[in-house]
Formats: C-alpha cells, structure tokens, sequence
C-alpha cells in the first residue's frame, strides 16, 4: 500500500434507520492499546496507567487464533477499511474488532471508543481483553507487527501500552509468536528506561502465570539490545538512565550473562557493573583501540561532571561531549552557564519544556543574548520540520508560559515579550507540518455556552483549544467547513488560510447564546447536500439537552449519503460525555485536550484505531 494514501472508505446503500456501523476489530484494539494505551475508543487525555493483560485482550485473541505472525503492514500506511453495499436490518456492519480494540489500547491505554486527555492509568490485561483474544485465536503475531507498526508510525500517547504487550505474547505458549515479540524488542524499547520497563512487566506477568521469566530467549533478548548498539551510542543512553523501577543495567547483565559484542561494549559493561575506578585500573595504561578511547573519553567527561564543583568546567564539558540535562546533577542546573551550555545542543522539544525553568533561572532575560538565541531556535523552520513539530505542542508551551508558573507553583517567571511572539510565530509555521488525511471534514464548536472554562488536562481555556484545532484542520486538510452550532441556528465559521488564532478565537467568542444540540453540525450537512468523511464537534458542556442524539444523527446521515462518516466529540471541559456508540467503530469521543489530542484524532480518521 502507498504509504501516502491513506485507507479507503466503507461505503454503501443503508435500507434502514440505523445506517453504517464499523466493526472494532482486535487489530484495531491492539492498535488503540499500542497509540493510548487502552482498547476503548475513549482517550482520555493525560491518563497514564501502566500496562496489565485485563485491559489488552485483543493481544491474547490473536495468539490464540494463531495469526502470531503476519507480514508487517508499513508504519507510516494505515489499513484498509473494508467496503459493502447495505441491505440487512443494521445497514452495513463492521464490528469494533479485536484489532481495532488492541490499537486503540496502544494508541492511548484504554479499548474502549473514549480517550481522556491526562489519565494516567498502569497497563492491566483486564483493560486490554484484545490482546487474550488474539492470542487464544493463534494470532499472537499479528498483534506483534500491530506493536511494531504503531510503534513506528508514532503519535502514541506512551511506550508503556506496547511494551506491556510484548510482554504478555512473550509469556504465552506460541512459541513463534514469541520469538517474534522478542525480535521486534530493540525496535520497540529505544531506550534503557523502556528496556526497564518491559523487564518489570515481565517479572508482573511472570508471577500472574506463575511461569518464570529468564529463560533462554528472554535472556538473548536483553544481551542483544545492548550489544546490537554502537559503543558510544551505548555509553549515552546508558549514562542517561541507570536505573528504574528497582531495576539497574547491573541486575540485566547478570541475569541476561551478558557476554560483549566488542572491545568497547566490554568497557560500558564495566563501567556499569564494577564503576568508574574500576574501569580506570583496567584501561589507564592499557593500549586503546579507537572505538574504545572514544567510549573511555566519553565516560570520563561523564565522570567528571556528575563530580565537578566548578559549574565553569561542567558547562565546558558539556559542549565539548554534548552532555544533556540528564547527565548534570541538580545542584548545577540552578547555573546560568551550565543552561547556557546546554541550550546549544537541546533540541525544541525540550527547549519548550524547559522554558519556565530558564526564565525563572534569569537566563531569559529581556533583551539578553540567550533570550535572542532562544528566539531564534523556536522559530527556526528547518528545527520545527525536522523534529515534526506540531502546532499544539507549541500552543500547549506557549499557554503554559504565559502563566508564569509551573503546574506546581513552584517555579514562577516573568513571561517574556519576544519569547511570546516567537512561539506564536512557530505555532503558524508548525501548521505545515501536519501531512493531509485526505478527509472531508465539517468542525463544529459548540457555543450555547461561555468558552472561558479550562480544557481539563490542560492550561488552556476551551475556545483557544476550538479555535486552535479548527485552525489545524481548516489548513492541513482540501476541504473543511468550521460551523458554529447552539440550539436550532448553524452558522459558518471563516477561517482561511490568513486568519490568525486570535481572529478565530474572538469569532467564538463573540458568538457564544443559548443552550445545546450537538446533532446541529450534522444535520446542517445533510440538509445542505454536504458530502463529510468526518465530523469533529467541539463541546464544554457536561449534559446534552439537544433534542436529537449524535450517534443517531450520523446513522441517519450515512443512511442518506451512502458514505460512511465518522464522528469525533470533543468534551473540554468533561471526563465522560457517553455519546458515541462503543459499538460502531466510526465513532470516537475525547474527553480533554493535551498534546496528543490531535494525533488520536489523526489515527481515527485514517483508521488505525
């Protein structure tokens, strides 16, 4: 499949009220899991909730059905949604399936059809049923290359989902589902952090199934991810992260009876499991190869800042080595040079989680050089392309500044002028960033009621999140009517490519009246001969007075059409609207708004989950 296009459309005759309903297949579920970390098609937005077998039943369905192994679909290409023409009592059908289910649970930690922006919830294998299914079904391997695409392709809440799924195929019986699960496992866990993590699921289940963990494969597993590294990409990751979770690199190389690949991967093991002195009598006076010099040079430098008191000598090694946040102790990042020296080499997004910390340090200061550098790297466009930058990752940094404290209230700052405008300068330049679904989209935002409110799992008020993501979407995709919707009146929206977020949040604002019929967007669709592929509505109300039921309303409409639409509810202000029908696989509901938002919606549209 050309990994540009994306999958096509159900689409058929309906001879009945109900119109077209799209199965929640295990595919999808594995795949909701591995993107948000549940198999409901509800993301809920900063929920984070680690992984366990009860909420990722379509991996087991797929075991058990035998599909362990299937051929990888591309990471970057959505699957194909299937087609029919409807003539039963239910128009055409396609079940929420075990595949649906499982990518769903990827995608945000939950199979149902809801995400909630910042919910944070331990993966279980009672929240992911998809995962047993699929595994009890033989197709232990299909939800491998399901883990692995979703893994690929990105815009997943969290690793978490996935390495809990490679986990439980890894304890199942399949055996060549196994050895795939373990072969995808550099792939999927890039960092010692997600190596950590996918070792204490291990150990979770391992007890759960009263089977135990370190067996020969497992074993292989573990020594190949750090012996397939280069030596100094090693050391960097390595260094970074020592321990997690109870677990530390020494624990995996003796349990694992790590034996190195080189010369140089011998001197990281011995760094981590005997110490830094340890290496220096060995290695001091020892002829060095150039692999190995480089690894023992950068070791020191490591050494060396983790117990330097002169925050001169720390920012110099730092610059020199490239160093990172991680690597500097806590005492040296109240130091003005040591963040100077790190700001060379950070990358934007750190960049914007740090600016706070900057600001309330005095490094950004008005009119200094630093705050000009700072500036300059946020609107740069060749670093916003290359890193993929989204738009609402930069409106999410900018609300935050502007503040002038961090969540906690721990840190406050003075919020800059400049650093301000350049952020709104990168959210614009970010807008094209965002590759085209191909949709046809109708986005309605509610406004029977003031948009004043906060958007839970956020900082940012509702009618900026509305405004913001009616912006996206009216500039990435070739055809897209924003609406204003409130009882009985629809209205259009102009947003064209020159309007700015300010100009389409007064809009909003200046068109707020009286109560709630989220069906109007709809319903304004079918009755002006509007042919949708997906409508996305905008709400911060908690209740839905509305006369008519959305989910019903979109039957009608696919009835009437014959083109199969999908339906997002957007609840801002809400942690449950229950509005969508956790049946019909074109349907998904959002509770919140977070820097992940965008990307589930993206992967509903596209048919990922």
């Amino acid at each position: 499949m050309d990994p540009s296009s994306p999958p096509e459309q159900e689409t058929g005759n309906c001879t009945n009220d109900t119109g077209s309903v799209s199965a929640v297949t295990e595919e999808v579920r594995l795949r909701r899991f591995l993107c948000y970390g549940s198999e409901s098609a509800i993301y809920r937005a900063r929920e984070q909730r680690n992984p366990c077998l009860e909420r990722v039943s379509s991996i087991t369905e797929l075991l058990e059905a035998g599909r362990g192994v299937i051929t990888a679909m591309d990471p970057s290409s959505p699957p194909e949604q299937e087609t029919g023409n409807c003539t039963n009592d239910t128009g055409s059908v396609s079940a929420v399936t075990e595949e649906v289910r499982l990518r769903r649970f990827l995608c945000y930690g939950s199979e149902s059809a809801i995400y909630r922006a910042r919910e944070q919830r331990n993966p279980c294998l009672e929240r992911v049923s998809s995962i047993t299914e699929l595994l009890e079904a033989g197709r232990g391997g299909e939800a491998v290359q399901e883990v692995r695409n979703m893994s690929m392709k990105g815009g997943v809440k969290s690793s978490c989902p996935a390495l809990f799924v490679l986990a439980v195929i890894s304890q199942h019986s399949d055996v060549e589902a196994k050895r795939v699960a373990y072969s995808v496992l550099k792939e999927v866990c890039t960092s010692p952090s997600e190596l950590f993590s996918f070792v204490q699921y291990k150990k979770e289940l391992s007890g759960a199934v009263q089977r135990g963990m370190w067996g020969r494969a497992l074993r292989k597993a573990v020594a190949d991810w750090y012996n397939r590294h280069d030596a100094l990409t090693l050391a960097h990751k390595v260094t970074m992260c020592k321990r997690k979770g109870g677990w530390c690199h020494q624990d995996l190389f003796r349990l694992a009876h790590l034996k190195p690949a080189s010369d140089a991967i011998a001197l990281v093991s011995k760094y981590l499991t005997k110490g830094w002195t340890a290496v220096q009598e060995t290695y001091a006076d020892r002829e060095k190869s150039e692999d190995v010099m480089k690894v023992f040079v950068y070791l020191e430098a490591v050494e060396k800042t983790r117990n330097s008191s002169d925050e001169l000598e720390v920012a110099h090694l730092i610059e020199k080595h490239k160093l990172e946040r991680e690597h500097v102790l806590t005492k040296h990042l109240e130091s003005r040079e040591v963040w100077k020296a790190l700001l060379k080499e950070m990358s934007i997004s750190m960049l914007l989680t740090h600016l706070g910390k900057m600001s309330a340090d005095k490094l950004l200061r008005s009119g200094s050089a630093e705050t000009a550098a700072v500036c300059e790297k946020i609107q740069d466009e060749h670093t916003l392309l290359k890193a993929k930058t989204h738009p609402l990752s930069i409106l999410l940094a900018a609300e935050n500044y502007k503040r002038g404290r961090d969540r906690r209230g721990k840190l406050k700052w003075k919020p800059d002028r400049d650093v301000i405008q350049a952020l709104d300068s990168a959210f614009c330049k970010c807008l094209s960033n965002i590759e085209s679904t191909g949709k046809r989209f109708v986005v309605g935002v509610d406004v029977s009621s003031r948009l004043g409110s906060v958007a839970l799992g956020s900082f940012v008020s509702t009618v900026t999140v509305a405004a913001a993501m009616s912006m996206v979407i009216r500039r990435s995709e070739p055809s897209a009517d924003v609406v204003l919707f409130s009882e009985g009146s629809v209205v259009p929206c102009t947003v064209s490519d020159n309007s700015s977020l300010l100009q389409i949040t007064m809009q909003l604002v200046q068109a707020c009246s009286s109560c709630t019929d989220c069906s109007l967007p709809i319903t304004w669709a079918s009755e002006n001969g509007k042919t949708v592929d997906v409508f996305v509505i905008f709400t911060n109300n908690e209740t839905w007075p509305g006369r008519s039921n959305p989910a019903q309303a979109l039957r009608t409409y696919r009835q009437k059409t014959g083109v199969f639409a999908k339906l997002v509810v957007c609840g801002m202000t809400t942690h449950s609207l229950n509005v969508v029908d956790p049946d019909d696989g074109g349907m998904l509901e959002v509770c919140g708004f977070d820097s992940h938002t965008a990307d589930i919606i993206r992967h509903f549209v596209l048919g990922v989950i």
